[in-house]
């Protein structure tokens, strides 16, 4: 069964080690803007969100790429990118919804996260488990419950008002 990069902003406290073990893995070297991964911070609620590729089902960056050097790795669900084809045209970034490919300024090449061939180093690391590699299913679970407790709550103060 495929699985899913599960993303609990709620739970993130904005320690950003994700994205420094996502760097050093990849390029080898600790600095975060490096990474396929980035934590964009609201300041003003004090809210941490993890934003990082969702391996999209219709995968917008591999219609766009006009070199066809995005592809689907089946055994992982991850879309890679093939950096043999990649011209750096960057069509993928500009037109990713999600914010999910980044731009390496080093290098020049475009980065996204490809799962780390199905072992994703991020979760491994992510202490408050903001980040959960978890079988589709298991996530719709999740999400329900989370939805029940919520509707749960809401009978109880109205309830409370009666």
């Amino acid at each position: 069964m495929q699985k899913i990069l599960f993303i609990d902003p709620e739970k993130c406290s904005g320690c950003r080690l994700c994205e420094s073990v996502c760097s050093l893995h990849h390029e080898k070297v600790c600095n975060p803007t490096r990474a396929r991964i980035h934590v964009v911070k609201w300041e003003t609620s004090g809210l941490y969100v993890p934003m990082v590729c969702q391996q999209c089902e219709n995968p917008i960056c591999e219609v766009v790429c006009p070199m066809r050097a995005i592809k689907k790795d089946e055994k992982t669900g991850a879309m890679l990118i093939d950096y043999d084809l990649c011209v750096g045209c960057r069509l993928c970034m500009m037109f990713c919804p999600l914010g999910g490919i980044n731009l390496d300024a080093k290098s020049g090449k475009v980065l996204k996260c490809d799962l780390c061939n199905g072992e994703p180093r991020c979760v491994q690391y992510c202490e408050p488990q903001a980040l959960q590699y978890l079988n589709a299913t298991t996530i719709n679970l999740k999400k329900r419950r989370k939805a029940a407790e919520k509707y749960s709550e809401l009978m109880k103060k109205m309830l409370a008002t009666v």
